[in-house]
């Protein structure tokens, strides 16, 4: 019998309908619970905060509804129940037949699920253990989609949490059931138990008081480390400019716009993979924005606060610094959405200062923003908003748990099982002691970035407000250079993409290798890496994502230097370097190494 596969879960997991009205407090005024009207709602607050520290903050109102929402419609679909009776007594058939006489495999994992891929699991009764396993994953994949009347979000949701269950007790997860794990025990003696134990009680203890690892990079001696000055300070950010290495520079200065989710040198990690050295070194002038680690007395920062004190307050130093009547700038998820914001706003009043906008694995169309989806409707941000409304900030290790659950076999039980049952310790890299160097992000910011954009799209459908008047992202005229990652499932590729039908001037797009950040930290000479690249002219029509992805010749190597020479023609004549700024602090400046 022909083997199966799992069924491939939808690479964007479609979202709930998204509302466009514009809410009463677009604007600028405070999102869902002003203090002037939190009175009456303390109660409701305090006890979701208190919930959402059991739940690991996801809302069980959501999770509750979506569940009735199948079982209801599971219910009433005789068909389905019929399909699913038939589909489990036919995986017991096939699964005896497999394990009494062999043969082809009744069912095959997914590509990346790669929990039983040594050899071990082929011996008898491992093989057998698995295979019952991976029926039972498809039998419940079937169950949980496709069942007629459930609202597309519910239905992922659903699949999501009986992926996650079946998960937890996956045969590999356990020493009784897991052959690698028995023979590494037997050849060491049962060596690699006992420090795997040891370790798990060590990270227990330092979870349960709070210590916090020193990384072995180190901001401004392994990474963040490119010399620089903070030319420019506020409330929100400091402001770095990179010395020059090169004899001349280009007359128009680059921007970089990073995410205020994490720290900002994931574009500036170690030399040999900084996108900053490598940008530096070909004679551009780079502008870094290093974000504050808010505090509980940042709570009221807003969305146009960091419009304004952020991109707008870099670019207007960097005109009077340099004297340049425009810039270059390039924003990074988060800060590429910003960016965008804020170039709209621009074109709106005629402030022509941006030369070009490069949007790197970020976001204007919130439509279909991949898996993330699933953690965000409105009881979910409802109870969001209720532990930040007690802390005053949203801390990226409470984001970090629905971002493992994403990736639950990479990102937790394989873990698990190579620290706690082989000992097997992760090696630890740049980008590894990046990810885990945690910022927080305001209430009223966080607020306002869930409710305009991941529920009510305000920006893809020009109801965003800035200053109190809509923007638009068809007024951009500027160039714009888009990359989206194959791999990402913070920022989908396809969704990425939605900036070509959404704006009226020239797009040139690059779909490279690798997830999130992996896919844009990709300096020329790694290994495997490659890329597609096209120019959509403003009077071209319009190609939708997979047509392009197929039609398009996919080249070998980084993206970078198809970047770098974008935007050198871009960069206007070269120039005598800017003059050193001696007295000014050091990069990579305070704020960064805030915790």
């Amino acid at each position: 019998m022909a083997p199966d596969t799992i069924p491939e879960p939808r690479p964007e997991a479609a979202g709930t309908t998204r509302r466009l009205e514009a809410s009463s407090w677009q604007g600028g005024a405070r999102p869902r619970y002003p203090e002037a009207e939190v009175g009456h709602a303390v109660a409701d607050l305090a006890l979701s905060a208190w919930l959402g520290r059991l739940t690991g903050y996801l809302s069980p109102g959501a999770l509750g509804v979506a569940w009735f929402d199948w079982a209801s419609h599971l219910v009433l679909s005789p068909d389905k129940q019929h399909e699913l009776l038939t589909q489990a007594i036919s995986n017991a058939q096939r699964w005896v037949t497999y394990a009494s006489a062999g043969g082809a495999d009744p069912v095959r994992p997914l590509e990346q699920d790669k929990r039983f891929a040594d050899p071990a699991w082929q011996q008898w009764p491992w093989h057998q253990l698995s295979q019952a396993f991976l029926l039972n994953q498809q039998w419940w994949h079937r169950a949980t989609a496709g069942v007629r009347g459930v609202s597309p979000h519910h239905s992922d949701v659903v699949t999501f949490v009986a992926r996650q269950l079946l998960d937890c007790v996956a045969p590999s997860n356990f020493v009784a059931t897991n052959p690698v794990v028995q023979r590494a025990a037997y050849e060491s003696g049962g060596l690699t138990l006992l420090k795997g134990s040891m370790r798990a009680a060590r990270e227990a203890r330092d979870a349960f008081s709070g210590h916090v690892r020193t990384p072995s990079f180190r901001p401004g001696r392994d990474v963040a480390a490119t010399p620089g000055r903070v030319v420019m300070s506020n409330r929100l950010i400091e402001l770095l400019r990179y010395d020059p290495v090169t004899p001349s520079v280009y007359e128009v200065p680059l921007l970089i716009v990073p995410a205020w989710i994490m720290k900002y040198y994931i574009l500036d990690l170690s030399p040999h993979n900084s996108l900053v050295r490598y940008l530096v070194g070909r004679g551009h002038t780079v502008y870094m924005v290093s974000w504050k680690n808010p505090q509980d007395a940042d709570r009221e920062l807003s969305m146009e606060d960091y419009r304004r004190l952020g991109v707008m307050a870099a670019i207007d130093a960097i005109t009077e610094q340099t004297g340049a009547p425009h810039i270059n700038a390039a924003g990074y998820c988060l800060g590429g959405t910003l960016l965008a914001i804020a170039a709209a706003a621009m074109a709106r009043d005629r402030d022509r200062r941006l030369a070009s906008m490069s949007l790197l694995a970020a976001q204007v169309d919130f439509a279909e923003p991949g898996e993330l989806s699933l953690f965000i409707d409105d009881s979910q941000v409802s109870f969001l908003e209720a532990t930040m409304w007690q802390q005053g900030y949203l801390d990226t290790r409470q984001m970090a748990g629905a971002f493992q659950l994403l990736r639950s076999n990479d990102l937790i039980w394989s873990r698990r099982l190579r620290h706690y049952l082989l000992d097997i310790p992760d090696p630890e890299t740049d980008l590894m002691s990046w990810n885990a160097d945690a910022t927080r992000m305001p209430y009223r910011m966080h607020s306002e970035y869930l409710h305009k954009l991941f529920l009510r799209n305000s920006l893809a459908s020009s109801r965003y407000l800035v200053a109190g008047r809509p923007v638009a992202l068809t007024d951009i005229t500027a160039p714009i250079f888009a990359v989206g990652t194959l791999t990402d499932h913070v920022a989908p590729w396809r969704s990425v993409y939605k900036i070509i039908p959404l704006s009226d001037t020239e797009i040139t797009f690059a779909l490279t290798s690798g997830g999130h950040n992996a896919g844009v930290v990709a300096p020329p000479g790694s290994p495997n890496r490659t890329y597609q690249i096209g120019v959509h002219a403003h009077a071209d029509p319009y190609i939708d994502p997979d047509s392009w992805q197929a039609r398009t010749e996919q080249r070998e190597g980084s993206w970078w230097p198809a970047w770098e020479g974008w935007l050198a023609r871009r960069a206007g004549a070269c120039v005598d370097p800017p003059a050193p700024m001696p007295d000014r602090p050091p990069a990579p400046g305070s704020y960064v190494l805030q915790a």
